[in-house]
């Protein structure tokens, strides 16, 4: 049986479910001194507390109903989407390019080592920033395609996060049992476990999988952020554009006066591995379309201890799916911090 998820509790603490979720101290602005706290925040007259007191009520209910919403979603779909091509939502070792398995191969191997793996891969400038090929051409173009049929369907559809207009939940879509879960455990986790065994890589037991899309009539870019993950994989699958690298700053601890950028360039068919909490973001497309494969993994040894997102202990309630990546103190279920 698999486990339970469990989310951060939204009542007491400002943590979020997805990257740029607000930063309000939602606690201290319901229960604590909520005169000194939103005053730093800019408020000044009764009718600003008001206002903002009921965007964090808001706020609270959107982040609770998450879960719920995202299950009765993937209830409709699995009714009623047809989808376009079956093959794509189990994972083969044939869709894989030969780069990405010579590395887990070695990997796998009772003579791994991180000296060994990282001379198999390109080093970024960007500090623990790995970039590799991981998918053939073909079956990228393949999986575009599934996610463009499934955007004219008439099937619910739900954003990724609150930072990507334009995408698709995998675990909505199906993917999660036969492709997302099998590419985490038998294919990154070897490579995790060597790259970034300090933050969680050799224990990465839940995920968040989506799609994002980047167009000159829709999104261009991805503002400066950090992931709620332990380790992240962002792979381009196409189609054909121009511009929109990535760029990486430090680690979300050092003060952005102290940080320079490095710009990392994303081909199609690759990946670029790197810690979740590494500060990057995506450069503008200057034309065309991009579609970008993004897997959030999460080790919930590491989160249960802190929250990655607001660097406090977790407080907890039980989600849908695998939720925020939390478990309860006896190793049992994975939860929800609200």
């Amino acid at each position: 049986m698999s486990p339970s998820r469990f989310e951060l509790d939204s009542t007491t603490s400002s943590s979020a479910t997805t990257c740029n979720e607000s930063t309000l101290n939602i606690s201290a602005a319901k229960k604590g001194p909520k005169t000194t706290v939103l005053r730093n925040l800019g408020c000044s007259t009764d009718a600003e507390f008001k206002d903002i007191l009921k965007k964090i009520e808001k706020e609270v209910e959107r982040r609770r109903s998450l879960g719920v919403k995202s299950a009765e979603r993937a209830a409709a779909i699995k009714e009623i989407y047809k989808p376009l091509h079956d093959h794509v939502y189990h994972l083969h070792e044939s869709y894989m390019a030969p780069e990405f398995k010579q590395m887990v191969d070695y990997c796998r191997s009772d003579e791994a080592s991180k000296e060994g793996l990282l001379s198999l891969m390109q080093t970024e400038a960007a500090a623990r920033v790995f970039r590799f090929p991981v998918f053939k051409k073909i079956f990228c173009d393949e999986l575009i395609e599934e996610m463009e049929h499934f955007e004219q369907s008439r099937s619910p559809k739900g954003r990724p996060n609150t930072m990507n207009n334009y995408g698709i939940l995998l675990n909505e879509l199906g993917f999660d049992e036969g492709f997302i879960i099998p590419l985490r455990e038998q294919y990154l986790q070897p490579l995790t476990s060597l790259l970034y065994h300090d933050c969680g890589g050799c224990y990465l037991d839940s995920h968040k999988a989506f799609m994002v899309k980047y167009d000159m009539h829709e999104d261009l870019d991805l503002s400066y952020h950090y992931d709620n993950a332990e380790v992240t994989l962002n792979v381009s699958l196409g189609k054909e554009f121009t511009e929109g690298n990535l760029y990486f700053g430090d680690m979300r601890q050092v003060p952005l006066s102290e940080t320079a950028c490095t710009e990392v360039e994303h081909k199609v068919t690759e990946g670029i591995l790197h810690r979740g909490q590494h500060m990057h973001g995506a450069l503008p497309i200057s034309s065309g379309q991009r579609w970008n494969l993004i897997v959030w993994m999460r080790a919930s040894q590491e989160r249960n201890k802190l929250c990655p997102m607001c660097n406090k202990r977790p407080t907890l309630v039980e989600g849908e799916g695998f939720a925020d990546g939390f478990t309860s103190d006896l190793g049992m279920s994975l939860l929800q911090n609200v």
